[in-house]
C-alpha cells in the first residue's frame, strides 16, 4: 500500500487537534480585561499543546518520508497513535483549568503526561515497526538520516515519562516540564535541520 492515504489522514488528525485546542481557550466574568488575565494558563497550555503538535507533525512527516509503503499492522499502529493525537485537547483543558487549583492539578498533570507519553511510545513504535530491518523504508532511505531518527525518537518517552512522575511532587512544576521538553524540541529540530 502507498503512504498517500495515511499520510492525509493523519495530516486532517494533526490539524483537527490543533484547531481544537482553541475551544479550551474560554472566559467568563467581568470585567473583561480582568477575566482575559485570569485564564493565562488556557493561553499557556494552548501554546505548549499546539507546539507539541506541531513537532509531531514535522516528526511524522519526516518518518513518513523515510518510508516506502505501509502493512497493515503500521496502519494500526498509527490508527492508536492518531488517537492520541486527538486526545490531546483534552488533557490540554484539563491542565488549563486545574493546575492552579488547590484541587485537580495533580490529576490533570498526570493525564497530560500520561497522554504525551503514550504518544510518544507509539510514535516509537511506528518508527521501529518500520525501520526494523529496513521493513518499510524506501530503498534509498539515507542510513544517517535513519540513524539520527532512531537517537533522537528514543528518549521521548522517558523525557515525557520523568516529567509526568514529577506531577506527584509537585504539578505546576511537572506543567513547566512540559513546556521545557516543548521548547527542547524546537530547538533540537532546528538544529538537527541545519546538519
Amino acid at each position: 500500500m502507498s503512504t498517500s492515504r495515511l499520510e492525509a489522514f493523519a495530516d486532517g488528525v494533526f490539524a483537527i487537534a490543533a484547531t481544537l485546542l482553541i475551544l479550551n481557550v474560554q472566559t467568563s466574568g467581568s470585567p473583561l480585561g480582568q477575566a482575559l488575565l485570569n485564564i493565562w494558563p488556557s493561553y499557556v497550555a494552548y501554546a505548549v499543546s499546539f507546539i507539541s503538535i506541531g513537532i509531531i507533525w514535522v516528526n511524522h512527516h519526516t518518518v513518513m518520508n523515510q518510508i516506502a509503503h505501509v502493512d497493515r499492522r503500521f496502519l494500526l499502529l498509527s490508527v492508536l497513535f492518531l488517537m492520541l493525537i486527538a486526545f490531546i485537547p483534552f488533557p490540554t483543558r484539563l491542565l488549563a483549568e486545574h493546575i492552579v487549583a488547590p484541587e485537580g492539578a495533580q490529576a490533570a498533570a498526570l493525564s497530560y503526561g500520561a497522554t504525551l507519553t503514550l504518544t510518544a511510545i507509539l510514535f516509537n513504535a511506528i518508527w521501529r515497526y518500520a525501520a526494523h530491518n529496513r521493513r518499510l523504508l524506501k530503498p534509498n532511505a539515507d542510513a544517517r538520516v535513519v540513524e539520527g531518527i532512531n537517537r533522537s525518537y528514543l528518549p521521548g518517552p522517558f523525557i515525557y515519562f520523568g516529567a509526568t512522575l514529577v506531577a506527584f511532587i509537585n504539578p505546576l512544576a511537572s506543567a513547566g516540564l512540559y513546556a521545557a521538553i516543548a521548547a527542547f524540541y524546537v530547538l533540537e529540530s532546528s538544529l538537527f535541520s541545519r546538519r
